[in-house]
């Protein structure tokens, strides 16, 4: 029998190194630093465990990381259902859909930091288009909790909705047609053929989608920052807010403790989730 030729792994190498280069030697710099109280380049002094310790037993710590995993349910919860609506919707006007995704892609190439300025504007109460309706509700999301909760999803949807849109049509789109044809020939409801036919067909994209946007929505910092940089009274205070805090502090060796924290929060997550995937199709 002809043995294996594993030589085509050589042509991976040089991509391996550029992520070794860019990705593995930050990374363990950074948890080098969580072990270290860093004043200046040349005043760096061994703490060991002292700053993890510390993180992991702080109330506020707890209370934010609980913040970020709300938020994260949430967009999901909302950004999800409303992509594959969306996308069934496009999927019925056969090529002119490309506009409509053209559109609801539109605001993934906006400018991270341009994106809470422009709502902020949107919902101004004397010149924004919305302002003046919202303010006549009683919507006041600078005091309001709930109400800033509420801003700030409604601007994540925005500008994340396209991805989900876009994933989700082009599942949709590769179901070859005889298969819908022979289910509404033997009676099936819209909804069973989108429970038995489409959405086992879209689960391998759904699958992306759900890892990218936990990742994207837990790490969220620029939108919550600029929108009311975590007010009103900590309500909006998520786990990034408090890193982004150290940094601008110079506290920089409880900062690379945090961030190492969050690093492995969130390769927890994606760990079980490759596991729950693999054992699903298995």
């Amino acid at each position: 029998m002809r043995p294996h030729d594993n030589r085509a792994w050589f042509l991976v190498l040089p991509a391996l190194a550029l992520l070794g280069l860019v990705g593995a030697l930050p990374l363990l710099a950074v948890i080098n630093y969580g072990f270290h109280d860093i004043f200046s380049l040349t005043d760096v002094y061994w703490v060991g465990p002292q700053w993890f310790t510390d993180i992991l037993q702080s109330d506020r710590f707890l209370a934010s990381l609980g913040r970020s995993l709300l938020f994260s349910t949430l967009a999901l919860a909302i950004q999800v259902p409303l992509g594959i609506g969306v996308a069934l919707l496009l999927l019925g006007y056969g090529r002119q859909a490309v506009w409509g995704l053209m559109l609801v892609a539109l605001p993934l190439v906006v400018p991270w930091n341009m994106i809470p300025m422009f709502w902020l504007g949107l919902i101004d109460a004397k010149g924004g288009l919305l302002g003046p309706g919202l303010a006549a509700i009683g919507f006041d999301w600078k005091f309001t909790g709930w109400h800033t909760w509420a801003l700030i999803l409604a601007v994540d949807t925005w500008h994340w909705l396209g991805l989900v849109v876009v994933l989700a049509y082009a599942g949709l789109s590769a179901i070859p047609s005889a298969y819908m044809q022979a289910a509404a020939i033997d009676g099936a409801s819209r909804w069973a053929m989108f429970r038995h036919i489409q959405l086992p067909k879209i689960a391998g994209a759904l699958a992306i989608v759900f890892l990218l946007r936990f990742v994207d929505s837990f790490m969220i910092y620029t939108e919550a920052f600029a929108i009311n940089a975590g007010g009103p009274d900590d309500a909006t205070r998520f786990l990034t807010l408090e890193l982004g805090e150290e940094i601008k502090g110079f506290s920089y060796g409880q900062a690379a403790a945090r961030a190492t924290l969050y690093f492995l929060i969130v390769l927890a997550v994606v760990w079980a989730f490759v596991a729950a995937t693999r054992e699903r199709e298995e």
